[in-house]
């Protein structure tokens, strides 16, 4: 008796490996990065091979989605505790022995430099997942407790290097986590209250606490400059405020429809400073106006709803909270660097997602992606 093998094709064998991509989520990232092209071939139209490393950036980070797309979320829960000790570990190191660049210390040398606060982005996250994961059913004030030290001990020692930028996106990714847990409002709402009068006083009475001579504790002096210059950039228009004027002039000059496509002037004559890193959303809104702002402020709220949904058909606790925090990150770069270039927050190092150029946050945001097709991919195979 004859036995007949029959051959599957390339299209069949290859479609599990992309049965981890979400359509929606990867068309709302795709639209994304095709605005980041754009942008960046007009803004770095003189700075050398931006353009070009910045497509490069892209294709790195969307071959990382695409390998983590493929890793179960039970997987990725087994590498939190190592990934979070590797990481705070490498932080000590930064403390004891790192190397300081512009004023900063925050890399260390382990055969090749790197900047070991970029692991805690997505380790963080990990790491408390998996502690509520196990507390599941039995949650006490004691195991917020907990986590809330988990989260302290990095957050800390990324203040302390100082890159308040690193330590902020670290510090929403893991608060996110510990509301979705089901942190109690009551434990919420004080703190919040309190942020908020700290806020109305910082701004009534500015002008004595930003006076020359007048120091703050615990944060440093540049720290406490970016704060009292968000309240009045006029303060030094030449100098600490020349960043967040220039970056309003951009934006306000853009109008409704914008200048145009390679025609912004604030960007072209080089009024807008960083504007491939930092203050690239500065040289979109001068060039698109603001119904090109409305249309990537739309496309960050969907890639936001839609990890969101991701988070809440998610199979289990772990999933479901991991999805929850990383999504929160892709809003909190998006929401802070808007923010900042427009006047309303200080300034700090927060690239805008898809859009700014480098190649470290890129790779951070492709990891996040492909948690986000995991956990997506782990919902359909419980589903089926």
């Amino acid at each position: 008796m004859a036995v007949v093998f029959e051959r599957t094709s390339l299209l069949q064998r290859a479609t599990p490996w992309f049965s981890g991509f979400d359509g929606p989520l990867a068309f709302a990232v795709f639209l994304l990065a095709c605005a980041g092209l754009l942008t960046m071939y007009s803004s770095g139209y003189d700075h050398g091979t931006r353009f070009v490393d910045h497509g490069r950036n892209m294709l790195i980070a969307g071959t990382i989605m695409f390998v983590v797309a493929q890793i179960p979320p039970q997987r990725l829960m087994s590498l939190a505790v190592p990934l979070y000790v590797l990481g705070v570990t490498l932080l000590v190191a930064v403390a004891v022995f790192g190397i300081t660049k512009k004023g900063a210390r925050r890399w260390v040398n382990v055969g090749v430099t790197i900047q070991p606060s970029e692991i805690l982005k997505i380790a963080m996250p990990l790491m408390l997942a998996w502690w509520f994961q196990k507390r599941e059913g039995q949650l006490r004030s004691l195991d917020f407790f907990v986590a809330v030290t988990l989260l302290a001990i990095p957050v800390a020692l990324i203040v302390r290097q100082p890159d308040l930028g690193t330590a902020i996106l670290v510090l929403a990714a893991g608060l996110s986590v510990i509301f979705f847990a089901g942190l109690r409002w009551r434990w919420i709402l004080p703190p919040v209250l309190l942020g908020m009068v700290g806020v109305v006083l910082l701004v009534v009475f500015e002008p004595s606490l930003c006076a020359d001579g007048v120091r703050w504790p615990v944060l440093h002096d540049y720290q406490q400059q970016r704060i009292c210059t968000l309240l009045d950039p006029t303060r030094d228009p030449l100098g600490r405020g020349f960043h967040i004027i220039q970056g309003m002039i951009a934006i306000g000059s853009g109008g409704f429809l914008g200048k145009g496509f390679m025609q912004g002037t604030q960007t072209h004559l080089e009024f807008i400073p960083e504007r491939t890193t930092d203050f690239i959303f500065a040289a979109y809104a001068e060039e698109f106006g603001l119904l090109g702002n409305l249309m990537l402020i739309g496309g960050f709220v969907f890639l936001v709803m839609r990890g969101l949904t991701i988070a809440l058909e998610a199979p289990t606790l772990f999933s479901r909270l991991l999805a929850g925090s990383v999504t929160m990150i892709f809003f909190t770069y998006a929401f802070v660097n808007m923010g900042m270039v427009s006047g309303l927050l200080p300034v700090v190092g927060v690239p805008l997602p898809f859009i700014s150029y480098g190649g470290t946050a890129m790779v951070t945001l492709g990891m996040g992606l492909g948690i986000l097709m995991s956990v997506s991919k782990s919902k359909r195979l419980v589903q089926s």
